[in-house]
């Protein structure tokens, strides 16, 4: 059986330093470029000393290279997948396809969720490109996780907790037609998060001012063994932008949960 991974955003070394002491297993982080989360992009040096740092305690460090990538940029990206592999990074976390058809070092590949990976058709097509890991869309359930387990050999990953898109995973544009900032290059503006007035067809407020768009957070808690039982092996908590605070705090409950399965 395979262990059963607790995987940890980590925005900075200092938050990727405390996600291992509270128990994490892997941590995600960005890299200088290229990243989801433009905001939460760090040099090579800290990144290194990161590397370090899990490896002595057993944890992995999967970075994230995971924006669309414009071809004036393929080069640069991938001198910093080699520079990433000779750090001791454990794998990638990527969209665009482009970076297949690179001299690549032999790292291994997670396919990010902006992939689309919400069907078994999409799941084994990344099996067949070679990836190693899918990190499956949130509107997924139960028993479509657990067929694409029965008929593939990819790896599972799949979020428990944190922050919510109100758009479909890997396909909201909203940012982008609003304010001209894409999720896609790693500048989502949230526009989503901010208050709305609802109006209707006469022009009646029936809501002013209130986060319309904004969802709760996701917290699977109570699904762990659920979740795990359908064949997801990575349990992944979202949040490359919080601090050091929630990370201690929400590692280390998952941790005792996870345990305690």
């Amino acid at each position: 059986m395979n262990k059963i991974e607790l995987l940890i955003p980590a925005k900075d070394l200092s938050c990727g330093k405390i996600a291992i002491n509270h128990g994490a297993d892997a941590l995600y982080i960005g890299a200088p470029r290229f990243g989801a989360r433009q905001a939460a992009g760090n040099t090579l040096s800290d990144l290194g000393q990161l590397v370090h740092y899990a490896h002595l305690y057993g944890s992995k460090v999967y970075v994230t290279v995971n924006t669309l990538l414009y071809d004036n940029e393929l080069e640069d990206a991938r001198k910093l997948v080699w520079q990433l592999y000779e750090l001791g990074a454990d794998a990638l976390i990527i969209q665009d396809f482009g970076l297949l058809k690179m001299d690549l070092p032999p790292i291994l590949l997670h396919a990010s969720t902006q992939c689309h990976n919400n069907s078994l058709e999409r799941i084994l097509f990344l099996e067949k490109l070679g990836m190693k890991r899918a990190i499956l869309a949130r509107e997924m359930d139960l028993e479509t996780i657990r067929d694409i387990h029965a008929h593939s050999n990819i790896e599972l990953e799949t979020f428990i907790h944190g922050a919510l898109c109100v758009c479909y995973s890997g396909q909201c544009y909203m940012s982008r037609m609003t304010t001209g900032r894409s999720g896609n290059r790693g500048e989502c503006a949230q526009v989503c998060r901010t208050p709305f007035d609802l109006v209707d067809a006469n022009g009646k407020v029936l809501f002013h001012d209130k986060h319309l768009l904004s969802l709760r957070d996701m917290n699977r808690a109570a699904y762990l063994h659920d979740i795990i039982d359908v064949g997801v092996i990575s349990l992944k908590v979202e949040g490359r932008l919080k601090d050091e605070a929630y990370i201690q705090n929400v590692t280390g409950y998952y941790r005792q949960l996870l345990d305690s399965i």
